[in-house]
């Protein structure tokens, strides 16, 4: 079916549906006919309805790819998906065809299965739809949805409306690789039960051991978990997302995977003290610049890293590093008898960990880390920076710059010479990766020889993507989650309504709600290096209930049909003002001029007047196509996106509790690395990106490396098939996961070659 094409398929599909329609129709007056009847009408409408969408959406999709060897970019993956869908459900109408007269079919589970895929096909079909309304608005060559605020806004807020719960239930990961479906529901299924007992105030391994004995109903029925999972999604706030993902830093848990990991020599979480420093710059190596402590929001404070080698190095079981090391109890050393000492590596990779700036630690990417110092042989500091709501940006941003600093002047104590750095980092890691580069040029100190990103997030501001039309269906990274992680780590997350009994406290005991509000409060005064980046102003939001979840349906087919009520009741999310875009750099005491990064460095503020993409005089072929394709519909409203009589089926989970505008401090570059001006993205290193065809943010990646290929910037991409957003942390899953952690290994090794030599360190 995979070489099939798309018409062919559509076809084979329309037949085999009227010919079930027939024999179902003739088989009596029965309910069950009835509805498979009705089912199979239903796939017939939506096939040909989806098929010239979809068709329009490859004609230009090559538009947008990086280059001809990455054939990459969301057109591409939402016609991909969509395609599966079309394959599973020719593949079952056969299935259908071949045994409805048996008397072993299975027909209340068929009819159920047939359900879902209709469901998720006429879902599809509208975001092939919004596809068409984004080809129709943005700029020639561009992926993001542009234009004024409002109409941006208005975007989202229909599309969030979307039935969701669909793809959640027996429709689960259908669009990934099979050998992850399995892993893909057992995380499913832990969300929902996980979810009941956040509310209860339970933490730690009690909400963990609950979950396990309350998950089995969730398992036997596919429609009550979709449902389930559409309402944590669309309800549920950061501080849950956090809690959930934090499990595995759960002592036992972490044990159980690091049991599977490679075994290492050194293993150390330090602390680096808030001590200022002095750094070289690299135009002129006699004068320097003063590395100040970490402050924003929090006052100074020590930075937390973790040092992994497979060997022991020479400098790494010294004095002065082992008054640095922070005690994790009793496998905070993993120090062997000592062997005989290695000479000092002459490369170092610096690495930050994803996670949505909110969660995570260099714990919960430890396996793959270890992986890492085996394969490539040299020592790897990961940096535990701080996590969003309590530490929004920029906090994480320097004091994952203060560490790399910190890191270069003491690569001696890490067991290398430091002749070779590399940068790596998983998507929110990816971003930082970008950013504490940029930084380096800002502050002109060493910059690293290059980065490897992997399904980084180059794009912050609350937009549409194709790439982002994926999140309706994403289990790991649903459009509500991605968008409440980014508004926390701008600092604009919005106020809870809930009741307060959903405040509870996280996996690693969190800091309670209040403490967070009281934070947000103190950090306007107790940042100095904030207070003089940015003037923030807020608007107090209007108060609302919260949303009363109907009772959950049994059947998809009821499930997804109610209609929402307009949804204009939605919190809005607290405005934060931007007056003064500059940053300056504790340079005055080595005499270096003032670092600044204002207006001439970041252009306007204004959302319409950011220009971060290609100039159409540059790309006429991408001009014309998008202009023939949008003179009928340039002008129009959302509401035109889709044709008459074509009606998607919306949420029966009430308005989706997420931020829909944008904080102007997404606009900053250090932020949203994509919207940076080209004087920066000229300072960076060479780059090497790994993304997933799959990925919700694929098209932060394709775009970013658009960027620095039209600026004649080293730039790899290489999009990895069929597996989601996160495949580092699932390394041991399967053979393609496997795989694409070794693309990053081997990126990371191109970096730490020494121009002129082979591969190898």
């Amino acid at each position: 079916m995979h070489s099939m094409d798309l018409r062919t398929m559509t076809q084979s599909l329309v037949t085999l549906a009227e010919d079930n329609m027939a024999f179902f129709s003739s088989q009596g007056p029965g309910e069950t006919a009835r509805k498979l009847t009705a089912v199979f009408a239903g796939i017939r409408e939506q096939a040909l309805g989806l098929e010239p969408a979809l068709g329009s959406l490859l004609g230009v999709a090559h538009l947008f790819d990086l280059d001809a060897e990455t054939p990459a970019n969301g057109y591409r993956s939402l016609v991909h998906t969509a395609r599966c869908c079309l394959a599973h459900l020719l593949h079952k109408s056969r299935y259908v065809a071949s045994n409805r007269r048996s008397i072993f079919f299975r027909t209340s589970h068929n009819l159920a299965e047939l359900e879902a895929y209709l469901a998720a096909l006429t879902q599809l079909r509208a975001l092939a739809y919004y596809a068409q309304r984004l080809l129709a608005t943005t700029r020639p060559g561009g992926l993001f949805f542009e234009g004024d605020e409002e109409l941006t806004t208005d975007f989202l807020r229909e599309y969030v409306t979307l039935h969701k719960g669909c793809f959640y239930g027996r429709c689960l990961g259908f669009q990934f690789t099979p050998a992850i479906r399995p892993f893909l529901q057992t995380i499913s299924i832990g969300l929902v039960s996980f979810g009941e007992h956040y509310k209860r105030n339970e933490t730690g391994l009690g909400v963990t051991a609950s979950s396990l004995f309350t998950s089995g109903r969730f398992a036997i029925d596919p429609e009550l978990r979709g449902a389930e999972f559409e309402r944590i999604i669309q309800n549920l706030d950061v501080h849950f997302w956090k809690a959930f993902w934090n499990i595995t830093e759960i002592e036992v848990l972490s044990s159980l995977a690091n049991m599977a990991s490679a075994t290492v020599r050194v293993s150390r979480l330090l602390s680096l003290p808030p001590e200022a420093f002095e750094m070289p710059l690299t135009a002129d190596p006699k004068l320097t610049v003063t590395i100040t402590p970490p402050s924003a929001h929090t006052g100074p404070g020590p930075v937390l890293v973790r040092l992994i080698s497979y060997d022991l190095r020479e400098g790494q079981d010294s004095e002065e590093l082992s008054s640095l090391v922070k005690s994790e109890g009793p496998r905070s050393l993993e120090l062997r008898s000592r062997p005989q000492q290695a000479s000092r590596s002459p490369s170092l990779v610096v690495h930050f960990h994803g996670g949505g700036f909110v969660a995570q630690t260099s714990k919960s990417h430890e396996p793959y880390l270890k992986t890492w110092a085996q394969e490539l042989g040299v020592p790897i500091l990961s940096i535990d920076y701080s996590l969003a709501p309590e530490a929004p940006f920029p906090r994480a941003l320097e004091e994952c710059f203060y560490a790399y600093c910190w890191a270069i002047k003491h690569c001696a104590l890490l067991g290398s010479t430091g002749e070779r750095i590399c940068l790596a980092g998983d998507s929110a890691g990816g971003n930082l990766c970008f950013t504490v580069s940029l930084r380096a040029a800002a502050y002109g100190v060493r910059v690293p020889d290059g980065i490897m990103a992997a399904y980084p997030a180059t794009m912050l501001q609350s937009t549409a993507s194709p790439s982002r039309l994926l999140s309706l269906m994403d289990p790991l990274l649903p459009l509500s989650v991605l968008t409440k992680c980014v508004s926390a780590y701008a600092g604009g997350e919005m106020e809870d309504h809930a009741d307060s009994d959903q405040k509870a406290l996280g996996v690693m005991g969190l800091v309670r709600r209040d403490t967070a509000l009281l934070l947000r409060d103190l950090r306007l005064g107790a940042s100095s290096w904030l207070n003089s980046f940015l003037e923030l102003s807020r608007h107090k939001p209007h108060p609302n209930s919260a949303p009363t979840a109907e009772p959950i349906r049994r059947s998809v087919s009821e499930a997804a049909l109610v209609q929402p009520e307009d949804p204009q009741g939605m919190d809005p999310l607290k405005d934060l003002k931007l007056h003064d875009l500059s940053l300056r750099g504790s340079s005055e005491t080595s005499g270096t001029p003032e670092l600044s990064l204002s207006a001439e460095t970041l252009g306007p503020s204004t959302p319409s007047d950011v220009n971060f993409l290609f100039r159409p005089e540059d790309t006429p072929e991408e001009t014309k196509a998008q202009d023939e394709l949008s003179t009928q519909d340039r002008g129009q409203g959302i509401g035109a996106t889709f044709p008459q009589g074509f009606h998607p089926r919306r949420s029966s989970q009430g308005p989706t509790r997420m931020p829909l505008y944008s904080s102007p401090i997404a606009k900053n570059p250090f932020m949203s690395p994509l919207l940076a001006p080209d004087s920066m993205l000229q300072s960076l290193p060479p780059v090497h990106i790994v993304a997933c065809a799959l990925d919700p943010i694929l098209d932060d990646s394709v775009m970013f490396a658009r960027r620095l290929r039209s600026l004649g910037k080293p730039v790899t991409l290489r999009v990895v098939e069929d597996l989601p957003h996160g495949f580092l942390s699932l390394g041991s899953l399967c053979r393609e996961t496997r795989q694409a952690a070794a693309l990053c290994v081997e990126r990371i090794r191109q970096v730490l070659t020494p121009p002129g030599t082979t591969a190898g360190v």
